[in-house]
């Protein structure tokens, strides 16, 4: 079956796995919904007052921008008196400006029974609504957009969810010669396979003689596997997942990446700063003659009075920054030397673990040297 047979007639496939159950969810994310107002146009359910009022409830507070309605009329037929099928994109009411749209829904929605109509056919209604409401979904899936979750909102006295070859004991309105008395027609058994398929859960209220019932499917398409050369076999769900989820996932993992990075850099950082430097000073490379100091973050120490060297005057000072070393020379005091260079204004080192660093102190009787490594 090719995927343009899957996509013009849809029948019911293949059981899907958890993991594709959990990804279809995902497509669905922020993408609205589809609202199905299904509603018995027999006179036994002329809305009265109070079913009114839940269903402008049901249109003001729970459609979203992004919603796609379908309003689908039912009595012995479904939408009687017009040949178009009501759940096509051509009949469908997009929500976009909230206001608007919801004027537009109420002005379809018919209120009022037509006398004209009688013999509610339930079964019929449900197997046209849920077959077609699943061939909305398998489009998308098709055409590789996103598909939606569902929903259906049922005005009736007819009762839901009935068992195949419905009698008149169960609902006696059912025509004489609809084909869905029959348990073992075709359409009964398509019916009785798309409620068995597709993931409904039901919440309804029973309002005077009648009941508003609202059925939420949860998003899904029908999967076909079909065997292929080299013991392969291809699939429908798979790729189109891939194709719907490999770009937000790249996004997701590079910023999950980002974030482990930067948290491990910040917590080492933290710990780098946070640790304390032990400075082994050594003068003239006279291990003899050398000294031991703490230095911790923030802190200073003088070149010449808390290092001590020859002199007798202050030349210039360390200062930790993180795990920065800083050298500041003193302003009109004795030279100091790194690289055999003057230092005449400050210098930044970026300090790494167990290295050191050479001083030189120029004098008129010696020139000195201070070799500086740094632990930690």
């Amino acid at each position: 079956m090719s995927v343009i047979d899957n996509c013009s007639q849809i029948t019911v496939g293949e059981t899907l796995t958890p993991w594709q159950i959990r990804g279809l969810e995902i497509v669905s994310w922020f993408r609205g919904r589809d609202v199905v107002f299904a509603i018995d146009l027999t006179e036994s359910v002329s809305l009265d007052d109070e079913g009114r009022l839940r269903l402008r409830q049901i249109v003001d507070d729970s459609l979203q921008s992004g919603d796609t309605v379908y309003i689908v009329p039912f009595s012995s037929e479904v939408n009687p008196g017009n040949d178009n099928n009501p759940l096509t994109v051509s009949e469908a009411i997009k929500v976009r400006n909230r206001q608007e749209s919801i004027e537009a829904i109420l002005n379809r929605i018919p209120l009022q029974a037509d006398l004209n109509e009688s013999n509610t056919d339930i079964q019929k209604a449900e197997h046209f609504i849920y077959q077609n409401l699943a061939q909305v979904n398998q489009n998308r899936l098709c055409e590789r957009e996103a598909i939606k979750h569902q929903s259906v909102v049922w005005l009736t006295d007819a009762p839901l969810k009935t068992e195949p070859g419905i009698t008149s004991d169960v609902w006696i309105e059912t025509p004489a010669h609809s084909p869905y008395r029959d348990a073992t027609t075709t359409v009964s058994i398509d019916r009785q396979n798309w409620l068995d398929n597709l993931p409904l859960t039901t919440n309804s209220r029973t309002i005077g003689n009648y009941q508003l019932t609202v059925v939420d499917i949860a998003p899904t398409v029908q999967e076909f596997c079909t065997p292929a050369p080299g013991g392969r076999q291809t699939c429908l769900v798979n790729p189109y997942l891939f194709n719907q989820l490999w770009l937000p996932f790249s996004i997701i993992l590079l910023g999950l990446c980002g974030v482990i990075g930067t948290t491990t850099y910040g917590a080492k950082y933290y710990l780098a700063v946070k640790n304390i430097w032990k400075l082994e000073i050594t003068l003239d490379n006279d291990e003899y003659n050398s000294q031991i100091i703490y230095l911790k973050n923030n802190q200073t120490l003088s070149i010449g009075e808390d290092i001590q060297c020859a002199g007798g005057e202050i030349r210039g000072y360390l200062k930790r920054k993180g795990t920065q070393l800083i050298i500041q020379p003193q302003a009109h005091s004795l030279p100091l030397e790194y690289r055999h260079r003057q230092i005449t204004e400050k210098i930044v080192l970026p300090m790494k673990r167990n290295q050191s660093i050479f001083l030189n102190l120029p004098d008129e009787k010696q020139d000195l040297s201070i070799n500086i490594k740094i632990s930690n």
